[in-house]
């Protein structure tokens, strides 16, 4: 079962990840806009108008919340892991910002 968890996460995030760098990488860019934290209680109460995005976005607090309590470190890759999650909810809270 963890396997199937673990295997989840690594698909999720790499999804992500690619929506991020293919929005990154898209013409449309202009100068860096400055973007503000958004507290996960303000993010709760968003109405999710990307409801693809929400659903990774919960699954992806999940899964670290998951790693976060897990009693092994297993060789440090718990700890990227968790690092590599954050990136990723980061990227997709600025998609699910976008309109």
């Amino acid at each position: 079962m963890k396997n199937i968890g673990f295997l989840t996460l690594v698909i999720l995030t790499t999804v992500l990840l690619t929506l991020a760098f293919t929005a990154a990488a898209s013409p449309k860019t202009t100068a860096p806009v400055a973007v503000a934290a958004v507290p996960a209680a303000a993010l709760a109460a968003m109405p999710a108008e990307h409801p693809e995005i929400h659903a990774a976005l919960e699954a992806m607090h999940n899964a670290k919340d998951h790693l976060e309590h897990a009693a092994h470190d297993f060789d440090g890759h718990r700890v990227e892991s968790i690092k590599h999650l954050d990136a990723a909810i980061h990227e997709a809270e600025i998609c699910e910002r976008m309109p």
